[in-house]
């Protein structure tokens, strides 16, 4: 399930509760940037920026820490890139869902030879529960918070759900919830306090599906068109190999046609360059 697309339709719909939980106080306008981080523009359903004033507040969400490019680097590069457009102050922060010993999650810096750049990170597992259940539009990562009795913390977070007044808000609320909660709980819980025809219904938990799908076919079409160039001209060059992954899905597509024509790497060198 695509917990980190969960994650971001959560903080899109509701920007400013997340923007007052994360900066602790009373925030004004909050405006959702929809930014490609031009040179070379990363691309991750899991990455939210939100303009809190005159900052901004760069939010990812992991399920768990691995990544292909290292989360500390990953940090500081879209510091960079976010300070280069938009030259303002920068708050970065990491959230990681899913309880894990891995010592990545304790980690909040990039090291560098002559650089050190600092990011906050929080681990939900830590979190406490109680400013989760006080806020409607945080209901769904309140099940992932600590708690000594998980399952008491859960019929607390579905009854917070029923309280909801707009039924359009209750029940998507209750889809994004449902779908956090399965990183910790089973569905036979989940189908005892929370209504299972909703998560059928819903076009939320429809489009969390489809992205999650597209998402999985786009991981899958890379992988297959870097195993074909590997194949046929052996190394390729890294920026080739670096720019890849910023390909939707069907600029991937496309792609697996055309190298069928091409015959050298340069072939593939000045089609990169002309989708670039």
């Amino acid at each position: 399930m695509s917990y980190d697309n969960t994650c971001k339709y959560l903080a899109e719909t509701y920007p400013q509760d997340f923007a007052r939980w994360l900066l602790a106080g009373e925030v004004s306008e909050v405006e959702i940037l929809k930014t490609e981080l031009h040179l070379e523009p990363i691309r991750a359903d899991a990455v939210i920026f939100l303009k809190v004033g005159n900052k901004i507040l760069h939010l990812e969400f992991q399920t768990t820490p691995k990544s292909k490019t290292p989360l500390d680097f990953r940090m500081l590069d879209y510091y960079t890139r976010l300070k280069r457009q938009y030259w303002c102050e920068i708050q970065q922060v990491v959230i990681f869902l899913q309880a894990t010993t891995s010592e990545m999650v304790f980690n909040s810096q990039y090291v560098d030879t002559n650089t050190i750049h600092k990011y906050r990170v929080i681990r939900m597992w830590e979190e406490e529960a109680a400013s989760l259940l006080a806020n409607p539009a945080l209901l769904p990562l309140a099940t992932l918070a600590k708690s000594d009795s998980p399952e008491n913390l859960l019929t607390q977070v579905a009854a917070a759900v029923n309280t909801i007044e707009s039924k359009k808000a209750r029940d998507n609320i209750s889809v994004c919830t449902q779908l956090l909660a399965g990183l910790r709980f089973n569905r036979n819980l989940l189908n005892q306090l929370f209504q299972e025809d909703i998560m059928e219904e819903s076009w939320v938990y429809q489009d969390i599906l489809q992205k999650g799908e597209q998402k999985g076919k786009r991981r899958e079409a890379l992988e297959l068109i870097l195993r074909q160039l590997k194949r046929r001209f052996g190394n390729i060059p890294a920026r080739i190999e670096q720019q890849l992954p910023n390909l939707g899905l069907t600029q991937l597509e496309d792609l697996a046609e055309e190298l069928l024509d091409f015959s050298q790497i340069d072939d593939l060198v000045k089609y990169m360059a002309n989708i670039s």
